[in-house]
């Protein structure tokens, strides 16, 4: 019960303040059709937006896809993990759909604040003592919402966070509640449970309501969220809190909307905050404002989650990461993210100015990530579940069908906004492909570097002068000597009694445990090999993971250790792997890469940075 209540503060906030504009933005294309609002067509909206949440999140996430973690852990590169490890090999179309779908999240974590805050700020301009005044302080006051709640991010969501679940479990008692009273005034609305008026709509206005789902698809916005925290709450809490709160307080609300416009047509340009009496919406925009905070505030922290998950996977270089937390490790900071989301987030809200304008760009990345899970399940149920692939087939393409409805729905929006969340997405799946191809091109330059089978037998035939202490070089290659080693040797002259060879590897699953981290190789008497593995949701602690390999023989104390870290200096090189502005991109990429002590946690106090000049 505890995580159920903890997770709908933080699972559920995205789509749990859809009501606020899904409902309006659906149904003003009715409107704007000339057509008269008549029973039928607003059956058939509050139709389209039940089922919509019934297939995709209960049916596909809920029922489905929740079934399908990585030791626990979901989202969409903890299930692209998962499926390279059930075939047993890390293919480019899994590589591939691993950066789509990281990609395309971050456009949904800059549109879901600025066009969640927005809509509740807009609820000011009902209010009979602000009409007519508030209009041009809309924008200003999103803003000055929007920067306090980024700036607050590197105190972490301890602090706020024990509210979460509260404030959101009053939301959606107070949405359902409000949705209740006026299904009571127009209780014909509980037939839009009936498929049929949504079928009926679609095939009475094919046109009009294939542009329409576009806007019915703002209902489900958020859905990936359910799977994407699973690790953090459990797959039972969540499905609770959706089953039993969340999923009847939106379908009771989305009704009362459609039973408001039923008795009053001109309720449609704000039916959300017009079904609350005039003496409670003051405290409903207060209340709205408050859980698209936290809606906003989930967004922010799974994109924290998510730029770990990909900097462990490879796909982007090191960048801070501040713990936020003594108790709870997945609370993080990230000033470099915080710091373009921002500036993401104020553009869209001054660019597009209202939460109807949003609306028009808001979509498309988000059926973007659910077509891409719903692929990749695909591949889970072949191997995971065993089954056929033409098993598989027919369960995923009733899914894959809707969502591709979806899509072309949405792309009716691209030259209207659309194309924003696409070159988002796109800069990010460019910055991505650039950093693993460059890094992919920079070991193959490295693999000339001397093989540390040659450089053992050497200095067994010449022994160097001997230095006391213990010295480690880090390295990505475990076969080859590291460069810092081979420097060290060629300028100081000297090595040390006791040298460690440390290489950090990332796993396909989320958290390795203590006993698997440390894997040691004796060299020699005196130079050990150690091979610390992380999983791809842990920070990589090169300190600690060395005092785990002391109980494996390793001598480490890491107050008389000496780091000796490569910083090798690039430049492009004609004829190389990538056209010039990439190798330009990738120079720049690695040039702003966190320092490495930083990353590793290695004492900075005591790490020696040796250089090298390459061309890439």
């Amino acid at each position: 019960m505890a995580l159920a209540v903890a997770s709908i503060g933080v699972v559920f906030g995205d789509i749990g303040t859809s009501p606020l504009y899904a409902f309006k933005e659906s149904i003003s294309h009715v409107v704007r059709s000339g057509a008269a609002l008549n029973t039928g067509d607003v059956l058939g909206v509050i139709s389209l937006m039940f089922w919509a949440l019934m297939i995709v999140v209960t049916f596909k996430y809920v029922a489905l896809l929740m079934r399908f973690d990585n030791k626990g852990e979901g989202g969409v590169l903890a299930l692209a993990a998962l499926a390279q490890r059930l075939l047993g090999t890390r293919t480019a179309f899994f590589v591939g759909m691993s950066v789509l779908g990281a990609a395309l999240f971050y456009g949904d974590a800059m549109l879901t604040p600025a066009i969640s805050v927005l809509s509740a700020i807009e609820g000011l301009t009902i209010l009979p003592s602000l009409q007519g005044h508030i209009d041009p302080f809309i924008v200003p006051i999103a803003l000055g919402v929007l920067f306090a709640l980024f700036l607050v991010q590197n105190k972490g969501t301890a602090l706020v966070g024990a509210w979460f679940g509260p404030i959101c479990i009053l939301w959606f008692l107070v949405i359902g509640a409000l949705g209740a009273l006026e299904i009571v005034r127009a209780p014909a609305v509980l037939a839009a449970v009936n498929p049929l008026y949504a079928i009926t709509l679609i095939a009475g206005h094919p046109i009009l309501a294939f542009v329409l789902l576009g806007s019915v698809f703002l209902t489900v916005t958020g859905a990936e969220a359910l799977y994407a925290d699973m690790g953090h709450f459990g797959r039972t809490p969540i499905s609770a809190a959706w089953t039993f709160l969340v999923l009847p307080a939106l379908t009771l609300n989305y009704m009362g909307q459609g039973a408001l416009v039923l008795q009053h047509p001109a309720a449609a340009e704000n039916p959300f905050f017009l079904m609350a009496p005039p003496i409670m919406q003051p405290a409903l925009v207060a209340l709205a404002t408050a859980a698209t905070i936290i809606a906003s505030q989930a967004v922010i922290s799974g994109a924290f989650s998510l730029t770990q998950q990909a900097i462990q996977l490879g796909f982007l270089p090191r960048l801070r990461i501040v713990q936020t937390s003594a108790e709870h490790i997945g609370q993080i900071f990230m000033p470099q993210v915080n710091l373009l989301l921002l500036i993401g987030v104020l553009l869209l809200v001054v660019i597009f100015k209202s939460s109807s304008a949003l609306a028009s760009a808001y979509g498309i990345s988000v059926i973007g990530a659910m077509i891409t899970s719903s692929v990749l399940a695909l591949v889970a149920i072949w191997k995971m579940w065993k089954k056929p692939l033409w098993f598989a087939i027919a369960v995923m393409s009733p899914f894959i069908l809707v969502e591709g409805i979806f899509l072309a729905s949405n792309m009716l929006k691209l030259f209207s906004g659309g194309f924003v969340p696409l070159l988002i997405a796109s800069a990010l799946v460019i910055t991505m492909w650039t950093w693993m191809k460059g890094s992919q091109l920079l070991k193959q330059a490295t693999r000339g570097d001397e093989p540390l089978t040659s450089f053992l037998h050497l200095i067994a035939r010449n022994p160097p002068h001997r230095v006391r202490g213990t010295a480690v070089f880090l390295t990505s290659e475990p076969d080859v000597t590291p460069t810092a080693m081979l420097h060290n040797l060629k300028h100081n002259q000297v090595l040390h009694d006791r040298i460690i060879i440390a290489c950090v590897r990332t796993a396909s699953e989320p958290r390795v445990p203590d006993d698997r981290i440390a894997m040691v190789e004796h060299l020699t008497p005196d130079i050990d090999r150690v091979t610390l593995t992380f999983g791809f949701m842990q920070d990589p602690n090169v300190s600690r993971g060395l005092t785990l390999a002391r109980v494996k023989g390793v001598q480490f104390d890491p107050l008389k250790t000496s780091f000796f870290v490569s910083r090798r200096v690039l430049s492009p090189r004609s004829g190389g792997g990538m056209p010039r502005w990439q190798d330009l991109l990738y120079i720049w990429l690695a040039r702003n890469a966190t320092n490495a002590s930083v990353f590793f946690h290695i004492p900075a106090a005591r790490t020696v940075e040796l250089g090298a000049q390459l061309s890439i």
